[in-house]
């Protein structure tokens, strides 16, 4: 077989789901906002998704995706449900149904469970108006007519991409309205690149009596004893108050030793850099590394927010790059 051939049945198919993509966006109407506003609405229960072969397979990553993104959920198999698993469903939740064509018999107890039900709202996913499904729930979501980019239409493929990409939507829409942020995604993703991407100062900072507070009337002779201790090759100055007014370096000590001769005497807030380069606490570690490469200089005062002037931690170059961060 041509290369050129099978890379022409490629570029087809893709053309297929391309096409039924174009075709859900115009389907992106009033029944889908409503869709939004209930799963919004569903304060103290979760959101339950069901769905038969490869809409059930879909229903998994809509499951997925709306609780990566704050809108808790879980996946029902609707086998089990019909063996017990409906226990699972309480009236605070809201069921979704995902079929093609409405009618799958495995759904229908879950269907007439939920009518049952009547405080279990009801989310019907289908492209059939006249099916089952789609007359008994509670919200109805007419799915575009697709044609299937196999062989005689009978292929679930360019259908189960539409049904997708509406999950996509849906949760991403759920999520901006709960102003879900960046931070509130990286606490329930602990593990993995994506977390290693979102770390911030905060998480890695040195803190508390690691830091090398002195105060701005100390001689060059006990600072060189802090440094030393410390180990973090650098000295924060501050006043009584406890604001930060400098910082001095291992590099900027060497540099000193050769230009004054009482050099154990002086007091630091004469050789010291004033208004050291801060960064805020929440800020992400991968943008304090940018700005240390772009300063040129290998660690950071770290404060609470833009107006303190109190230093709460120090964040250095190698605690970020030892986390994976470039």
């Amino acid at each position: 077989m041509q290369n050129r051939k099978i890379q022409k049945i490629g570029h087809e198919v893709i053309q297929y789901e391309i096409k039924a993509l174009k075709n859900l966006k115009k389907y992106i109407n009033e029944s889908f906002a409503r869709i939004v506003r209930t799963i919004l609405n569903c304060k103290d229960g979760k959101i339950i998704i069901s769905g038969v072969g490869k809409s059930g397979i879909i229903g998994r990553k809509w499951a997925a995706t709306f609780s990566s993104t704050g809108t808790p959920s879980f996946f029902l198999d609707a086998s089990d449900a019909s063996h017990g698993d409906m226990g699972q469903i309480t009236s605070k939740d809201i069921v979704v149904l995902i079929s093609n064509s409405g009618q799958s018999n495995e759904l229908k107890n879950i269907i007439q469970y939920a009518s049952r039900n009547k405080n279990i709202k009801l989310i019907g996913i289908t492209s059939k108006k006249d099916s089952v499904l789609f007359k008994n729930s509670d919200v109805s979501y007419l799915m575009p007519s697709i044609k299937e980019a196999g062989p005689e239409n009978i292929v679930p493929t360019s259908s189960t991409t539409a049904q997708l990409a509406l999950g996509d939507a849906i949760a991403i829409a759920c999520m901006r309205y709960k102003n879900f942020t960046k931070f509130d995604f990286k606490k329930i993703h602990p593990s993995g690149t994506l977390s290693v991407k979102l770390k911030t100062v905060a998480d890695l900072m040195s803190t508390g009596k690691k830091l090398p507070f002195v105060n701005q009337n100390i001689k060059m002779k006990k600072a060189l004893k802090i440094i030393n201790d410390k180990k973090l090759g650098m000295l924060l100055v501050r006043k009584k108050n406890g604001d930060t007014v400098g910082i001095i370096t291992d590099g900027d000590l060497k540099r000193i030793a050769q230009k004054h001769t009482k050099f154990s005497d002086l007091e630091i807030y004469k050789v010291m850099k004033k208004k050291p380069i801060t960064v805020n606490q929440d800020t992400l570690a991968a943008s304090a590394l940018a700005t240390m490469n772009l300063k040129k200089i290998t660690s950071l005062c770290v404060h609470k927010n833009n107006k303190e002037k109190k230093t709460i931690g120090i964040i250095h170059m190698h605690d970020i790059l030892k986390s994976n961060i470039n």
